[in-house]
């Protein structure tokens, strides 16, 4: 390369970085009458669990925790339209979000592992994810649309078959993490914490989980956990949060529930790490306060509405009072 090579592809980076700065880095380039950033607005934290080809009702399971892999396909199209990006948990945790201007965050969770969720199939002797499960779809849709994102907390419970499918349960597990996907505690058999009594069974249930995934994943430290059933009673909820077993601690920096509402994001002065709500996905039915059913009552001017700079928390005036001033870390606060 010469030095005019090198001149022109200096230029030629500078006018890169500085498109990279105008979209992201400058709330003031973006038009905020047009686009009305409020990130001091809603997210939906959408809760999945199971995924067929095909279901029937009957009288003791009417799929109201069921989809086809069909309508999860089709729920992602309408979730495109409709301007919504995913997020990983950590991010919408550490308030550290980055979607275009203009777009909401979303975040996918999954609860119990089960194959309809992600499996793996075997081709010409290599493990590759099956096209016929919610990340194989995901994926998919993912390479035809990059910017809705590929990312999901999975609660999982490792005294089951989890994602049952070919490879060893170690394998799925890390295939599904380089993925860039997350894993979260959902206890080790899906025991009923509302149930249990004793801080020591909490402990075994919670700490076994975290005890077989480093065991599975060496070094995989699980920060959030999904209640299964339901929150343990009194003093008790302070062992899902953190506790030990058999000389492993864990921690669990979020812990979310089945509610039905959309959560306050990080930033709000009314979130609650340890008590989360989440949206119920669409079921095989429609229901009230489904999915669908928020994505029919929540307005935008309620949701999350992004200024395309995860730098910086830009909302209206008049939700100033929303914001936890000591949460905003070196992110900088612009009102309009």
């Amino acid at each position: 390369m010469n030095g005019q090579d090198k001149e022109e592809g200096s230029k030629e980076e500078t006018e890169q970085e500085k498109g990279h700065k105008s979209e992201y880095d400058s709330v003031h380039e973006i038009d905020l009458e047009k686009v009305k950033p409020n990130e001091s607005g809603k997210i939906m934290i959408v809760m999945f669990h199971n995924f067929v080809e095909s279901f029937t009702p009957t009288k003791y399971d009417k799929g109201e925790y069921t989809m086809t892999f069909k309508a999860f396909e089709e729920l992602l199209h309408v979730l495109y339209e409709k301007g919504y990006r995913l997020i990983s948990f950590k991010d919408f945790l550490d308030n550290n979000i980055s979607v275009p201007a203009g777009c909401i965050p979303m975040v996918f969770t999954f609860d119990d592992g089960t194959s309809g969720q992600f499996n793996l199939i075997e081709e010409n002797g290599e493990l590759k994810v099956n096209k016929k499960s919610a990340v194989g779809i995901l994926l998919e849709f993912n390479k035809k649309y990059p910017d809705f994102g590929a990312k999901g907390m999975f609660f999982v419970n490792l005294g089951t078959n989890v994602f049952n499918g070919k490879g060893s349960v170690a394998e799925r597990l890390k295939y599904l993490i380089d993925l860039g996907f997350e894993i979260g505690n959902h206890t080790y058999s899906h025991i009923n914490l509302s149930e249990v009594k004793s801080a020591d069974i909490i402990q075994r249930e919670i700490g076994n989980n975290q005890k077989v995934m480093y065991e599975l994943v060496p070094g995989y430290k699980m920060f959030a956990f999904s209640l299964p059933y339901g929150a343990p009673s009194g003093t008790l909820m302070e062992h899902v949060k953190r506790g030990e077993y058999e000389g492993v601690e864990y921690e669990n920096l979020a812990i979310v529930e089945v509610g039905w509402n959309p959560s306050p994001p990080a930033i709000s002065r009314e979130f609650n790490a340890s008590s989360i709500n989440r949206v119920r996905s669409p079921g095989i039915n429609p229901e009230r306060f489904d999915l669908y059913w928020w994505l029919e009552n929540l307005s935008r001017g309620e949701q999350y509405i992004s200024d395309g700079n995860a730098n910086k928390i830009t909302i209206p005036k008049a939700k100033i009072d929303l914001i936890d001033m000591e949460k905003l870390g070196n992110k900088k606060l612009v009102t309009y």
